[in-house]
């Protein structure tokens, strides 16, 4: 119990910092809206998942 509220409190302070960073440091960052940003805006957090879970299941494969 003591392990699943220290990680909700984990992700919680995690979740604050990041929303923090991307109010008040995000629109410092000239981005141009081009298709090509878009694109990489929609796909990178999915592919960022499939590497982690490709390498979650490949660790779990050798164990």
């Amino acid at each position: 119990m003591e392990n699943q509220l220290g990680f909700v409190l984990k992700l919680l302070l995690l979740s604050a910092l990041l929303s923090l960073l991307i109010k008040y440091a995000g629109p410092s960052l000239s981005i141009p809206p081009t298709a090509t940003n878009a694109l990489i805006i929609i796909f990178l957090p999915i592919v960022i998942m499939a590497i982690a879970l490709l390498w979650r299941f490949q660790a779990q494969k050798q164990n």
